[in-house]
Parts: C-alpha cells; sequence; structure tokens
C-alpha cells in the first residue's frame, strides 16, 4: 500500500509497515516475536554505539543519542503492551464460568 506524499514532500514514497515474509506472520503469532527481535536489534544498535562513542570512534554523538532515545522508547512500548496484555489475561481469569 503506498500513500501519497503530503505537501512539499515530493519523491517520498511511504509503505506499510509487514511483518515478515508476505505480511502474513501477524495471522500465525510471529508478530510478537518480532517485534522483540526489532527491539533487541534497536538496543544492539545503541550498545554499539555507546561503546563507539565511549572510545572516541563515533564522530557523531547525536547518532547515539537518537539511537538511545529510541531504544529507551521501545523498552517503554513494550514494557506497556506487556502490562496491558497481563491484565486482560487477569481480568478474563477473574470472570466468573
Amino acid at each position: 500500500m503506498n500513500v501519497s506524499p503530503v505537501g512539499g514532500l515530493s519523491g517520498v514514497s511511504w509503505t506499510q509497515p509487514t511483518f515478515g515474509a508476505g505480511g502474513t506472520d501477524a495471522v500465525k503469532g510471529n508478530a510478537f516475536t518480532d517485534a522483540l527481535q526489532a527491539l533487541q536489534n534497536t538496543q544492539s544498535k545503541a550498545d554499539d554505539l555507546a561503546v563507539k562513542a565511549a572510545t572516541g570512534d563515533l564522530t557523531d554523538v547525536h547518532d547515539y543519542t537518537i539511537a538511545a532515545t529510541q531504544a529507551a522508547v521501545s523498552t517503554d512500548l513494550t514494557v506497556a503492551v506487556r502490562n496491558q496484555a497481563v491484565s486482560a489475561f487477569n481480568e478474563i481469569m477473574r470472570m466468573p464460568l
């Protein structure tokens, strides 16, 4: 699915993200594992940039700042989704039969 550019963003095309091959993995249950793998990759990138910043090998420190913020926001989102899932599970378990 392509979305037409807005205003002065000519030449930029946006596509809908897919989960795994063909975008059908969400039905198979792999969307959650794909999201956790993406979180792990984001955190690994931030860790690598942190090491480069500490050793002086990183030329642009703002790259590390951006990566660290992305990792923090991704972790916060993952924790919030997990908490909501646990809350929903507990609520279902409290339902009378």
